[in-house]
């Protein structure tokens, strides 16, 4: 049986890569060559005349099936690190079993670093290249003093200025490094707000620098949310916010539903206490939209995913992606319709999945109960809370049997 045979050589930006021995006499040994098509123009004169290439590009399914058909030795130009975010992990992914190779380089993050004499080992490396921006956002929530960023040509360093400066991160200063290794090598060290003003060469990499401590908040008093007009008590308080949280268990959980979020301040805390997560915000108030986004500029809480709709009539699908179920959910608001909302939460939630409802009412609290436990969940003890002169709360918690 044939077993896929893989060397992975990086490259930088050189307009002549300068190459060990091993890695020129491995070319040399190889008729069959994979990489980008920029790759491909730095070392095509080092390749043999009857060679075979393959060009890395999207759809990369399409690239690794080619790879797959392939019966000889494979040697792949990757840029910088192949295992740096790069086409060596896709692979492994791909072909576990397969022999592996592996010359790398400077990655570009390093590059940039080493050009600044910054000593980069407690840096948080981070990538928006044909990804979401999670993975920068989690940094920024977590008040990272120093972040690494790759880019791509869709999410640019003035895109990536534009969003910081939309959720008031400030305090940091944008290094963006270009072409870094090549003949058009630039970098510059600017603020959040002169980098959105700036177009920069596609070929790029950033990386964030903390100037100022940051306001970290854990408990946020109802009174500094923007609320619904004339409507002061619509809004989940503080220490009942908190224990509802505690409840759903965040911290093992991926996923987090928050049906009828009014302004946002259940999302909006839990995305503080625990960046991680995958968050999406139903309401269908509309009015609701601008509260929403003014209250999660004010605190700096990028990455919500807010779904302008009745939860019983949404598209689930494409909030729980890349996900298949659902951790955790938050009912702030059910109209009287708690049945049909569990009907909903039963298929996307799997073993030991929680909910909780905050109940003011006994009969709401009676119906939470019922509801649960024919739609498979076992209730919880329920928590009774009480503040100043508001009516006692019940916390209520399911978790699915």
């Amino acid at each position: 049986m044939f077993k896929h045979n893989f060397t992975l050589v990086g490259l930088n930006d050189a307009a002549e890569p300068q190459f060990p021995n091993e890695v020129i006499q491995a070319i040399a040994a190889h008729r069959v060559f994979a990489g980008g098509a920029r790759h491909k123009a730095l070392i095509k004169h080092l390749l043999p005349l009857d060679y075979t290439w393959y060009t890395i590009k999207a759809p990369i399914d399409d690239v690794l099936h080619q790879l797959d058909g392939t019966q000889e030795p494979i040697l792949v130009f990757a840029s910088g690190d192949p295992l740096f975010y790069g086409f060596g992990a896709t692979l492994q992914r791909t072909f576990p079993n397969a022999d592996y190779r592996y010359f790398p380089t400077f990655n570009s993050l390093q590059l940039l670093a080493h050009r600044l004499g910054l000593a980069y080992q407690n840096m948080e490396n981070t990538s928006v290249t044909g990804r979401s921006w999670q993975e920068l956002d989690e940094a920024l929530l977590r008040s990272r003093p120093l972040i690494g960023v790759l880019t791509d040509k869709r999410k640019t360093p003035q895109q990536i200025a534009g969003r910081l400066q939309t959720y008031g991160f400030s305090e940091y200063k944008m290094i963006v490094g270009e072409a870094l290794g090549g003949p058009n090598e630039q970098i510059r060290t600017l603020s959040i707000e002169e980098a959105t003003t700036i177009t920069f060469q596609d070929l790029n990499c950033v990386i964030l620098k903390q100037t100022a401590e940051p306001t970290r908040y854990f408990g946020i008093n109802e009174h500094q949310f923007v609320g619904l007009p004339g409507r002061p008590n619509m809004i989940t308080k503080m220490p009942f916010r908190l224990v509802s949280l505690s409840q759903l268990n965040l911290h093992s959980a991926s996923t987090f539903f928050d049906i009828g979020f009014c302004t946002g301040s259940v999302s909006i805390e839990a995305r503080l206490l625990f960046p991680h997560l995958q968050i999406a915000a139903f309401e269908k108030r509309p009015e609701c939209e601008a509260i929403f986004r003014e209250n999660t500029q004010n605190f700096k809480v990028p990455g919500i995913q807010v779904i302008m709709a009745d939860f019983l009539t949404a598209e689930l699908e494409t909030a729980l992606k890349p996900y298949a179920t659902l951790d955790a959910a938050f009912i702030g608001g059910h109209g009287g319709k708690l049945l049909e909302i569990f009907k909903r939460l039963v298929p996307l939630q799997k073993q030991g999945a929680r909910v909780v409802l905050n109940a003011v009412k006994p009969e709401n609290a009676r119906l939470f109960n019922t509801v649960a436990k024919a739609s498979g969940y076992k209730v919880l003890e329920p928590i009774d809370l009480s503040l100043n002169s508001h009516n006692p709360i019940t916390i209520l918690t399911a978790e699915k049997i």
